[in-house]
């Protein structure tokens, strides 16, 4: 609990918690919202691509303004317009206007304004607390997430039976909103270098992106990832729930199995050291790939929530290792741009698997996609780790403090 001490991470660490309680509801709300208005097998990636295009294109952008301009500052301006276009997409569904193109075309704007604030909320965290709590401040604000997800897609399943998903999306809305207000406390410095222009800016941070051999090696292989889960996990999982026994309960409980899991991994990480970072995150990022197979081969409500727990457990020690390697080996005024390369190349391919595997499950049937795209995704996590740069990377010890910081 260390890090809370510091004034600035306990205001930061409260803004994600509010943050978060909304978005722990929205994934569930969304994909039933959507598939209330069309439910067919490419509507929801339709929509999800639509957010996510433009949330690549403008992902540099974003890291290197908020190593310009100060990183609160731009988490602040996202969450706030970020806020107000999830309150007009709630608004819709709750007053029955909402169709498919309306969806897409907030989903876009959506997509716009939070792309400047992910690099930015990444890289504030080392400013925040010092670099030998960085584990520790990681796995606090993995704890809340894995804390809120656990009820999260329950609490919203019960609104979309109960009352329909526009009130979750709602409340998520609100907590946008909220979680700009409370980052107003916080007031850091930039730390980028005002003198050059944006352009030779962005060139260095791919200049140290492509000479740096295990980011650009897990990134890349992240994109497929990524690729695959989106396409199969996040757009065919909720159709495969509602054609199958699962149906709306069972998706959600499966969603909070896996946050469940992400949990119990949280409180084991609080005090085991991850001494080999990169390898323990691929070890477990590859346990995600056993929903998709398990909607594959076996679509039952039981076998993926266990599915669901084991996948929740690895995803969070994969959170935890890739932050920690990082924060910990990426120098501080690179750190955003860091990320932001981070997230375009891990989420460039996303819109290609979110509007092919619709497609490709009606012409080959969903079962058989879901399961091909589980067994690739293990398969590409493993392979990874086959690489000596990936493999060998450990901790960074702190540098030792002068006489005159002591």
């Amino acid at each position: 609990m260390s890090p809370l001490r510091a004034r600035p991470f306990r205001w930061y660490f409260l803004s994600r918690s509010v943050n978060l309680a909304g978005n722990a509801m929205s994934p569930v709300a969304l994909a039933f919202a959507v598939l209330a208005v069309d439910d067919g097998t490419a509507s929801l990636g339709l929509v999800l691509a639509a957010y996510t295009i433009p949330l690549v294109v403008f992902l540099l952008l974003g890291g290197v303004l908020a190593d310009r301009w100060g990183r609160q500052r731009v988490v602040q301006a996202s969450n706030l317009l970020a806020g107000l276009v999830r309150a007009a997409l709630a608004v819709l569904v709750l007053s029955g206007h909402a169709e498919l193109w309306s969806l897409i075309t907030l989903a876009a704007i959506n997509g716009v304004v939070v792309a400047p604030g992910i690099p930015a909320m990444n890289g504030l965290v080392p400013q925040l607390v010092p670099r030998t709590q960085l584990q520790e401040a990681n796995a606090l604000l993995s704890l809340t997430r894995a804390a809120l997800m656990v009820i999260g897609p329950g609490v919203a399943a019960a609104f979309v039976v109960g009352v329909g998903a526009g009130w979750a999306l709602l409340i998520d809305a609100v907590t946008w909103l909220l979680a700009a207000a409370l980052l107003l406390p916080v007031s850091l410095p930039a730390t980028g270098t005002n003198g050059t222009s944006m352009v030779d800016e962005l060139q260095e941070g791919w200049r140290y992106f492509r000479a740096t051999t295990w980011l650009w090696l897990v990134v890349g292989a992240c994109g497929l990832l990524n690729a695959l889960a989106e396409g199969g996990l996040t757009s065919l999982g909720p159709v495969r729930a509602a054609a199958t026994s699962i149906g709306v309960h069972g998706w959600g409980l499966a969603m909070s199995a896996q946050a469940l899991g992400a949990l119990v991994a949280t409180l084991a990480l609080m005090r085991w050291r991850l001494e080999r970072p990169l390898v323990s995150a691929l070890l477990g990022v590859a346990l995600f790939g056993l929903p998709m197979i398990t909607l594959g081969v076996w679509p039952s409500t039981v076998p993926l929530v266990v599915s669901g727990l084991v996948s929740g457990v690895g995803v969070q020690i994969f959170s935890l290792g890739w932050h920690l390697a990082i924060q910990e080996h990426v120098p501080d005024h690179m750190l955003s741009r860091a990320y932001s390369y981070d997230q375009l190349g891990s989420m460039a391919t996303v819109p290609i698997g979110q509007l092919a595997m619709g497609p490709l499950a009606g012409a080959l049937g969903i079962a058989h996609v879901l399961t091909a795209a589980g067994v690739v995704y293990v398969g590409i996590a493993l392979l990874t780790l086959t690489a000596g740069p990936v493999r060998e990377l450990g901790r960074q010890a702190p540098a030792p403090a002068s006489s005159s910081a002591a």
